[in-house]
């Protein structure tokens, strides 16, 4: 039985060998054309390049307004630096003024009359509990009134000439 498995390998492995012989011989003919048709290409001439193009000459420029206002600075603001209402740079920030006013919503309120308080759900998913004075937002909004529907804020934000505008905003209780 080993014998015949033996002699099976032996022939097995000769008809690949004469396959792979027969294929290498076949693809060593017919190659004539194809080098003489590479040796035909190489003879002949370029094809000639098109002219380079020629280059425009430019006028020019002398900067001479070194005397005026940098157009990248901010610009320097015409008013008193005292006036008007300013954030307070030494006021330690709460937990609320990390979140921008349209992320947390009112959930509802505790209390009755001037001891209202109001419930803010910030997206940390923590309720807070909100009464006048307490400030919130990113623009330093100060809670100034809370009703049982909705809180009163009163933001700071820059004018853009270097002073500050109040501006006013509310969040309200929404009907689910």
């Amino acid at each position: 039985m080993t014998n015949i498995i033996k002699s099976s390998k032996v022939i097995t492995h000769g008809l690949l060998s004469i396959a792979l012989l027969m294929l290498l011989v076949g693809c060593t003919r017919g190659q004539s054309d194809l080098v003489t048709w590479v040796a035909k290409t190489k003879a002949e001439p370029a094809p000639p390049l098109q002219p380079l193009p020629v280059m425009q000459q430019f006028e020019g420029f002398e900067y001479a307004a070194q005397n005026l206002r940098d157009p990248f600075s901010p610009p320097v603001p015409d008013r008193n630096e005292g006036s008007g209402p300013r954030p307070d740079p030494e006021r330690r920030k709460e937990v609320l003024e990390a979140f921008p006013l349209d992320s947390m919503n009112m959930a509802g309120t505790i209390g009755a009359g001037k001891g209202l308080v109001g419930l803010l759900t910030a997206p940390d998913k923590v309720t807070y509990r909100i009464k006048p004075g307490n400030y919130l937002g990113q623009n330093d909004g100060r809670v100034t009134a809370v009703y049982e529907d909705r809180i009163e804020i009163v933001e700071l934000v820059p004018d853009g000439a270097g002073g500050w505008l109040e501006r006013q905003a509310k969040i309200a209780l929404e009907d689910n």
